[in-house]
């Protein structure tokens, strides 16, 4: 008699069923002729009734989840309001551009009786509407604003200042004594999902760095959902294992959670409680062998220290001229924002990878949540409240990739300006019952999620987008020269400090965040009011570059010889849709394509009253996100 078999078949990982039973134990009309048939056909019923539960469970979660979306799918439509207000400037400029024909904008008093038309009365009508009406509304949102814009010039002037005398002083983290000889154990956890570009490299990083053999676990989690894929990680893993590496496959079949979702189920691992420390890795990152003797031995004598975060550096900040304008943010954000609040708060957003974590930290702050996207910020945000300490350590530099298309980026962006407004409006009652210092409250709330999160986006969108174009058409409300030209380029200027071979690009770097500011406003609403896509998470698209292109090289060679046909037949087919060779494209982006029209149809009234600088900044930046709109910055993608 054949033995009785079960195959369970996952086409999704959240839905599981059974597709084949074979055997000779049959539920009705047959005889049981021993023991080993009764209790097969017990074990038989018991995994039927345990797979029909946890089925009804799957549902009704599915359900809840899109009852959730459902309700949530109310999007923000901006491109509804910015082609409103385009259609009435086009209109509006017709107009004027009639009026000034007729000689009707001269500015002299109309006396009753050279009212000669409808078309003329209509716009006296109008000029009294804008001027008694229009005006001082919008001059009091654009005072309201520059008060914005002013506030947070400021606080990333003080920013500069902070950074300028720590490199004077020569403040930075002091190694404790005898941390040469300080080697606990350590836990290196590299998440990933379809990183088939990246996976060698940041494996192969990871693999060579140097720590005792016997207090190192390397841990791959590997969320891919194409097999292919799969097979050529867990075949690079085995690889590695061969050589005497300390390193784990990890795969879940529950892919819920995202990022999130993996470390925490990565840290429920029984062999997890023998280590003390945990460093993170994102898939295309390569730290130095030397990463954790130059990071871990801060913890040493320090037990309030939670977390050592090390500085991101870029393979490909040269490549394109996007490239290079995230290259100049990423910069100041590290050298000044990180550096600054590291030394003189011991608290700064953890940025997801190429840090140590004290795995007492993040289990007394509650471990990995799925209930954001930016789930390193939540639990940073979370161990502070709990008196944890950080430090940022700007010598240590791990390499990694920016974005070089502008689609990867748009999705990246969205993701980091609305994970922290969902974050927002759940820790706010616990930073205020927190048993922290006012001080430390007032700087999560107002500096770290009001000004920096909330303000910046809003006043960027809507005084530089918004309101001055519209101060073409109602010259009553015109913005002062230093508001759109003096300060921003400062601002600009003291951003490309940290990143001197930038200066050239300080124009276009001004352009480019202003263009970047209705992506960022979009994602921050999105996420302040749970709209939209503010909880989907898309991997950012990676290229593979390495900072060693012979070892990557090499180690693609070695990978195809050490893959069989059969190794793909275990594994399963290859996802036909990497079998398809396309084209790249340029994609259309309306939001900023409308953004265009509309800059450029003020500075098309601009010229009506010969203002110089208000024309060449509408021009300039209308230009800029034209060239964003039709998708001309950075690659293309498939």
């Amino acid at each position: 008699m054949a033995p009785t078999s079960v195959v369970v078949k996952m086409e999704n990982p959240n839905n599981f069923s059974l597709v084949q039973f074979s055997g000779e134990i049959s539920e009705k009309g047959s005889k049981i002729k021993s023991t080993k048939q009764l209790t097969g056909l017990l074990i038989l019923r018991l995994q039927r009734l345990a797979s029909s539960v946890f089925n009804s469970i799957i549902i009704l979660k599915q359900r809840a989840f899109f009852k959730r979306r459902e309700h949530t799918r109310k999007r923000w439509k901006i491109l509804n309001f910015l082609k409103i207000v385009l259609i009435l400037a086009f209109l509006t400029l017709l107009f004027e551009i009639y009026a000034h024909w007729k000689q009707w904008n001269l500015g002299h008093m109309i006396r009753p009786q050279e009212v000669t038309t409808i078309a003329h009365a209509v716009y006296l009508q109008w000029l009294s509407i804008r001027a008694d009406y229009i005006a001082p509304a919008l001059v009091y949102l654009s005072r309201f604003c520059i008060v914005l814009f002013l506030i947070q010039s400021i606080d990333r002037f003080v920013q500069c200042v902070g950074c300028f005398w720590i490199k004077c002083k020569g403040l930075k983290p002091v190694l404790p004594k005898k941390a040469s000889s300080y080697y606990p154990m350590v836990l290196v956890q590299i998440p990933m999902c379809n990183e088939k570009e990246v996976y060698e490299q940041s494996i192969s990083a990871a693999c060579n760095l140097d720590w005792p053999k016997d207090r190192l676990l390397i841990q791959v989690l590997d969320d891919s959902n194409i097999k292919s894929v799969q097979i050529l990680i867990r075949n690079e893993v085995n690889r590695w294992k061969q050589r005497g590496v300390n390193i784990i496959y990890r795969h879940r079949f529950l892919r819920t959670g995202y990022k999130a979702g993996n470390l925490s189920s990565a840290m429920t691992c029984d062999y997890v409680r023998d280590y003390e420390f945990v460093a993170l890795f994102d898939a295309d990152f390569q730290p130095n062998p030397d990463f954790l003797k130059q990071t871990v031995p801060h913890f040493k004598d320090n037990p309030q220290l939670g977390l050592v975060q090390a500085r991101w550096t870029f393979v490909n900040k040269d490549e394109n001229l996007l490239t290079r304008l995230q290259n100049i943010n990423l910069a100041f954000h590290f050298e000044v924002e990180q550096q600054v609040n590291g030394i003189f708060l011991n608290f700064f957003g953890f940025n997801g990878t190429a840090g140590v974590w004290r795995i007492k930290a993040l289990e007394d702050s509650g471990g990995w949540l799925e209930r954001t996207t930016v789930e390193d910020m939540d639990i940073a945000v979370r161990a502070h409240l709990r008196g944890w300490k950080f430090i940022f350590l700007n010598d240590v530099k791990v390499s990694c990739e920016v974005p070089e298309s502008y689609q990867a980026y748009k999705k990246q962006q969205h993701r980091w300006h609305s994970g922290p407004m969902q974050l927002f409006r759940l820790c706010l009652p616990s930073i205020i019952t927190s048993k922290i210092s006012a001080w430390k409250k007032m700087n999560l709330i107002f500096l770290f999620f009001l000004l920096r999160k909330l303000i910046l986006p809003f006043y960027s969108f809507t005084l530089f987008c918004i309101i001055l174009p519209l101060t073409m058409f109602i010259p009553e409300a015109e913005l002062p020269i230093w508001v759109i030209c003096y300060v921003p380029v400062f601002m600009s200027l003291l951003n490309i400090l940290p990143s001197p071979k930038s200066f050239p690009f300080v124009i276009p770097y001004l352009m480019f965040e202003n263009t970047m500011s209705v992506t960022k406003f979009n994602a921050m609403v999105s996420g302040l009011f749970q709209l939209g896509s503010s909880y989907e998470w898309v991997v950012t698209k990676k290229t593979g570059r390495s900072s060693d292109t012979n070892l990557l090289e090499t180690g693609k060679k070695a990978l195809e010889k050490s893959i069989s046909e059969s190794d793909i037949e275990l594994g399963g087919e290859v996802d036909e849709k990497e079998e398809k060779i396309n084209k790249k494209r340029n994609r259309i982006y309306r939001n900023e394509l409308a953004l265009a029209c509309l800059l450029l149809t003020a500075a098309a009234r601009s010229l009506l009253s010969a203002q110089g600088v208000h024309f060449y900044f509408l021009l300039f930046q209308g230009l800029s996100f034209l060239v964003v709109g039709l998708d001309l910055i950075g690659e293309q993608v498939v």
